[in-house]
């Protein structure tokens, strides 16, 4: 069990700052691996410079979309999946990091609860 229950005593806030990097190290891992995704996937479809290919990646992964103007159809494909990949992963890295806090919070006020 990741977490821990209403019926345990609120974690050590040492123990607590684990768990935050921990839920950061994951969101930035995925964070890492999507920039690789898409820099592959502009250099290939597209044949970007590997530069050009992170600006554009790093550009939909913020939500910004798009810096170069795509020529292929390959590229616009990859482009627009890459694009619904990319707010998967902003909710999912959000996701990532609000939850130990949300469950902190919650767990604090249930804290003595006998129910």
């Amino acid at each position: 069990m990741m977490y821990e229950t209403k019926n345990h005593p609120l974690l050590p806030r040492r123990v607590f700052y684990r768990r935050m990097a921990a839920h950061v190290g994951v969101a930035g891992g995925l964070i890492v691996f999507s920039l690789a995704l898409g820099m592959v996937g502009y250099m290939g479809t597209e044949r970007m410079p590997a530069l050009d290919a992170f600006l554009n990646t790093a550009m939909l992964l913020g939500g910004m979309g798009p810096v170069a103007t795509l020529a292929t159809s390959a590229g616009k494909l990859f482009a627009g999946l890459f694009a619904l990949y990319a707010g998967l992963v902003f909710v999912a890295c959000a996701t990532l990091v609000i939850v130990p806090v949300l469950h902190r919070l919650l767990h604090h006020f249930h804290v003595g609860d006998k129910a």
